[in-house]
């Protein structure tokens, strides 16, 4: 029953579950991204919280306020088939539907405000319009206009509208839920050691050079240096590695990771902002905030289906009416437009894959610096590997001591060039001082040391100089290589005297078991696979043949590789790099993709676009396979954010409405509440396509 001029104004206003700028105070939350680091995190994200349970408070009260707004709609009682009339009854409607309005509505009216100010209109201002146009009519027909009212249609919209934006926080909020798992990984206190005195401490009291205990099963509270025993270390919640690492005196350790054996004594080196994990956290943050060419398109997208919104909902007005429509109907038309049209969907497309991808690519400790890159991936023809480390386990054992000098033996080959390579950070050195040490070797100062990158090492040693290196170090000192005898996967250094080959180590680098299975996925997925080395030709023909690999480039120079890079560039092809993001920088920048490996607790590659924590090849095909994944949810959403509108928006205005088919404001809210929570849903499905 429609008492005076009111009217049971039916619309089913398509509500939406208010978006963009949620919150009475937070504006657009396009931008998904509420992983913070540090205390800054935590408050973050304890906001964010804050917001959720206000939406839900928000919601609750206004549901509860609607019940006798819909009992007293005259079309719901006309529906259920009751009467329920008495003096007064529009004021009352009037007055808890103001109720709703100005407290229920509040959230999306002030994030109107916040929208106009920032000279950016959205979501929250297509929905505002759309609850204001609604309350401003009916209020009107309450104190005199001839219509009908739109009170049950105004409390269902916003009703609707908060339980969306409560549910859409929540799964933003369950976005950053991996980067908060991070987060919580370092412990509350640790055990400092005090003049051998065992005393718990906050962690965030601690300073470099501290000494603490770590005792079997507990987390390691900082980043720092074995000082004494040995244990398994399990860090696969930080780099993603499965496997236990055994870690012992002068090994570092991180935070964050948990000591699974034996008890540890450990000398902080980094604490607070300047550990491996905050790092990591900060770079996820940074790699959320930068906007890729994709995510910048859809908020481009969202922006002119605003103003479309706007222009067709104010069009279906003007046109109604001149086709002799009343005004309430028109009215309901263009709110329903209105409603049904916020590019909420559109606007939590890419913004929550970002977050999905990038948090959990950091739990698998694949770290994203750029994300345009990373997208990118899904275009990568060829891959470039650089060899030591990579593909294989960078450890090189000494394998053969050969002296060709009647002077000096074996070990004292062995000790010379240990001696000129000591100052060195290359695997060579490294091998070279483990074997020492094994056999228990003196090694004596170097002097006047030298790294020539590519080459090898110059130094002098009780004051004679020694050239230590490969065939590069040969031809420089005009020297041609002698006979080994060594397999084709050795790589072998010379140790070198006043032109003289004094003689040789040879090495052997295995090449990692999961190299295999890395090549043959990429090969499988169409990516060209290269091999690079500044090792010579049989000992890249060998490591290539062994992993099937058509293509490799041997003896190049690490000022060399960008140039091999380019080459590959200026034939079409799209090149993803990866090496250590020291010596292979040019290259990393050269590359379309720049991916950092076996950086370990270094995640400052600055020209790597991708840093991979763990030196795993697999990691590699994983991020492209990944990244592939990636793309094509955000396109998924894309196109289904879009598309929806494209059928919605038509349908709402009454295009159709001489066939018999209109979306009225209800149900028009439930699509587009429903188009939400598809583009949600599809990407938590994002979590399923990186495995560990």
């Amino acid at each position: 029953m429609e008492k005076h001029k009111h009217h049971k104004k039916h619309d089913d206003h398509h509500d939406h579950s208010g978006h963009s700028s949620h919150d009475d105070g937070h504006k657009d939350h396009n931008h998904h991204e509420h992983n913070g680091h540090g205390d800054g995190h935590h408050n973050h994200n304890d906001h964010h919280r804050m917001m959720i349970a206000d939406f839900k408070k928000r919601f609750w009260i206004s549901l509860i306020v609607t019940v006798p707004v819909l009992a007293l709609a005259p079309m719901i009682q006309k529906f259920i088939g009751i009467e329920w009339d008495f003096t007064g009854r529009y004021y009352v409607l009037f007055g808890l539907s103001s109720f709703i309005y100005f407290y229920g509505g509040w959230p999306f009216l002030k994030g109107m405000v916040d929208e106009i100010k920032e000279k950016s209109p959205g979501m929250m201002t297509l929905i505002a319009v759309a609850i204001s146009a609604a309350y401003l009519y009916s209020s009107a027909v309450v104190f005199g206009l001839e219509g009908k009212t739109f009170f049950w249609e105004l409390a269902t919209l916003i009703v609707v509208m908060l339980a969306g934006h409560w549910i859409e926080m929540k799964s933003v909020l369950g976005a950053s839920k991996a980067l908060e798992e991070l987060a919580a990984l370092m412990p509350d206190e640790a055990h400092l050691l005090v003049d051998g005195e065992e005393k718990n401490v906050p962690v965030s009291e601690l300073k470099s050079g501290d000494v603490i205990l770590i005792k079997p099963g507990e987390k390691v509270p900082a980043d720092g240096t074995i000082v004494d025993g040995s244990s398994s270390i399990n860090e696969s919640m930080i780099t993603g590695e499965s496997k236990p690492v055994s870690k012992e005196k002068d090994d570092e350790v991180i935070g964050g990771s948990v000591n699974q054996s034996g008890a540890l004594k450990v000398e902080i080196n980094k604490t607070g902002d300047d550990t491996y994990l905050s790092k990591v956290i900060k770079l996820v943050q940074d790699a959320q905030l930068k906007k890729s060419k994709t995510q910048k398109l859809a908020d481009r997208a969202a922006f002119w289906l605003t103003i479309v919104s706007l222009g067709v909902g104010a069009l279906t007005f003007i046109v109604w009416l001149s086709l002799g429509r009343d005004l309430a109907f028109a009215m309901e038309r263009m709110i329903t437009v209105m409603v049904i049209s916020c590019p909420h969907a559109l606007g939590l497309a890419i913004p929550l894959v970002v977050a999905i991808s990038t948090s959990i690519s950091a739990k698998n400790g694949l770290l994203i610096r750029n994300r345009t890159a990373f997208e990118n991936s899904r275009q990568v023809t060829t891959i470039i590997f650089d060899k030591t480390g990579t593909l294989t386990e960078g450890s090189h054992t000494v394998n053969k001591l050969v002296s060709l000098s009647q002077e000096h033996k074996e070990e004292d080959i062995l000790q010379l060039a240990t001696a000129v390579e000591q100052p060195s950070e290359h695997h060579i050195a490294k091998g070279l001082i483990k074997e020492s040490k094994e056999r228990g070797i003196d090694i004596p100062e170097v002097k006047d040391f030298e790294y020539q990158s590519g080459v090898g090492v110059i130094g002098k040693v009780d004051g004679t100089t020694y050239h230590v290196g490969g065939p590069n170090m040969l031809e420089k000192v005009g020297l041609d290589e002698p006979e080994t005898d060594t397999d084709a996967n050795e790589t072998v250094v010379y140790l070198i005297q006043d032109k003289e080959i004094l003689g040789y180590v040879s090495f052997v680098d295995k090449i990692r078991e999961s190299s295999y299975d890395a090549i043959k996925t990429l090969k499988d997925n169409d990516i060209k696979c290269i091999l690079l080395t500044g090792d010579n030709e049989k000992v890249a023909k060998a490591v290539a043949d062994k992993l099937d690999m058509k293509d490799y480039f041997a003896g190049v120079l690490p000022d060399e590789k960008q140039d091999k890079v380019k080459e590959l560039q200026d034939q079409g092809e799209v090149v993803a790099m990866t090496g250590d993001g020291v010596n292979d920088a040019p290259a990393l920048a050269q590359a379309d993709i720049g991916i950092a490996i076996g950086s370990g607790t270094d995640v400052a590659a600055e020209t790597a676009d991708i840093i991979l924590v763990d030196s795993d090849p697999k990691d590699i095909s994983s991020l492209i396979l990944f990244g592939k994944a990636t793309y094509k949810k955000m396109i998924q959403n894309l196109i289904w954010a879009t598309g929806y509108n494209v059928i919605a928006i038509p349908l709402a205005a009454g295009v159709l409405f001489s066939a018999g088919i209109m979306i009225s404001p209800a149900v028009g809210a439930g699509l587009m509440a429903l188009s939400t929570v598809i583009c949600a849903i599809n990407a938590q499905f994002l979590r399923k396509q990186l495995k560990n």
